[in-house]
């Protein structure tokens, strides 16, 4: 049964949060904004699961956000899929991928394994561009609308319910993953993959299952951003994304929770507050990330809980 002590406490404020949030927007360009801000959240919620909790590094993430956004467009355009069923599709799709990659790849460590992922994320972003007949090339392409049970969802007012109803099944998902005893194999693997296998953590199982847990909600996400914007092009997949999203789990706190939203929302609205400075979001992501390390190297979220004397 839920409580309202801490950690759940931040679930309740979250919600009361989002609940409110639609009516304080002045215009549709902050419902927007704030539902991209939701969007980045589940995903860096599922990516901090694997970096922050299990340890374990992904530079190419971005790919698995492709692989869900072409699902949805390809199938739904090419195929007249129905919407949840090509979501469903690229999701399963994902899950497969990533359990067939993250064997081999987890045998690495440190660097190389940064350079694996890294490289997967490239091969699946020059496959989306190549294959122009089915994907747009370059040039991207329309998505079709998303529909369940004959309602069709548009505009900003419909997708923000959706979207801040998916962060807050997610946060709350995730807290009681950290807390069962899976979670508890994760930080165990994280400290030490060594005294882990000790004690009888199958190390290997437990990070394709982390891997393909965090790809489903990336691949996941991907369709919803799809078929909100309309339209899709192969920079949902690139190398450049990915570093957002590395950077959203490092800036908010990596194995907190919240931390991952609160990294999500300060990144998400960023690049709106250098619109004026073209071209140079990739030089501020890059100094955050730097100041981040040396002066908050656990995040913004476990430093000012530390403070606080409080856990995250």
């Amino acid at each position: 049964m839920m409580n309202f002590r801490s950690p759940y406490l931040g679930l309740w404020l979250l919600v009361a949060v989002l609940a409110v949030l639609p009516f304080a927007l002045p215009n549709a360009f902050y419902m927007d904004l704030a539902i991209r801000m939701a969007i980045n959240a589940v995903i860096v919620l599922g990516l901090n699961l694997l970096i922050g909790f299990a340890g374990q590094i992904s530079l190419g993430h971005a790919g698995f956000l492709g692989i869900g956004a072409y699902s949805s467009a390809v199938l739904t355009t090419h195929f007249n899929w129905h919407p949840a069923f090509a979501m469903a599709a690229g999701a399963a799709a994902c899950a497969v991928l990533a359990a067939l990659v993250a064997r081999p790849i987890f045998k690495l460590k440190g660097h190389y394994l940064a350079m694996a992922t890294l490289g997967l994320g490239i091969i699946l972003t020059i496959v989306i561009t190549n294959e122009g007949a089915w994907t747009g090339g370059p040039d991207g392409m329309p998505v079709p609308p998303f529909a369940l049970f004959g309602f069709e969802l548009y505009g900003e007012k419909h997708w923000y319910w959706v979207v801040a109803a998916v962060l807050a099944i997610s946060v709350w998902a995730s807290l009681n993953l950290i807390d069962s005893p899976f979670g508890r194999a994760l930080r165990a693997l994280h400290g030490s993959e060594v005294a882990s296998q000790v004690v009888g953590v199958d190390v290997v199982r437990y990070k394709v299952a982390i891997f393909v847990l965090s790809a489903v909600f990336a691949s996941l996400m991907g369709s919803v951003t799809a078929h909100y914007v309309g339209f899709v092009t192969p920079g949902v997949a690139g190398f450049f994304h990915s570093i957002e999203l590395v950077t959203m789990v490092v800036i908010g706190g990596m194995a907190s929770v919240y931390g991952s939203v609160l990294g999500a929302v300060l990144l998400t609205a960023l690049p709106q507050a250098l619109a004026t400075f073209e071209g140079w979001e990739t030089v501020a992501f890059g100094t955050i990330l730097v100041f981040t390390m040396i002066f908050m190297p656990k995040g913004l979220v476990p430093t000012l809980a530390a403070k606080l004397g409080r856990k995250d």
